[in-house]
């Protein structure tokens, strides 16, 4: 998590980019990135977004 951005904002923002032009999963983007899904989703929090993985974006 180290090389993601810390604000929140934009780290969704980078997220569902990823999420949409890059990984057909949050698992995939996880393994790819070397992240743990928990870190990420803690660190979304302040969002107050789940991961819908049916849209596979963070809403």
């Amino acid at each position: 998590m180290d090389n993601l951005p810390k604000d929140p904002a934009i780290l969704l923002s980078y997220i569902n980019t990823k999420l949409r032009d890059n990984y057909a999963s949050l698992d995939e983007l996880c393994d790819d990135l070397a992240i743990d899904p928990t870190e990420l989703k803690a660190a979304l929090a302040p969002m107050d977004v789940e991961y819908i993985p049916a849209v596979n974006q963070f809403k």
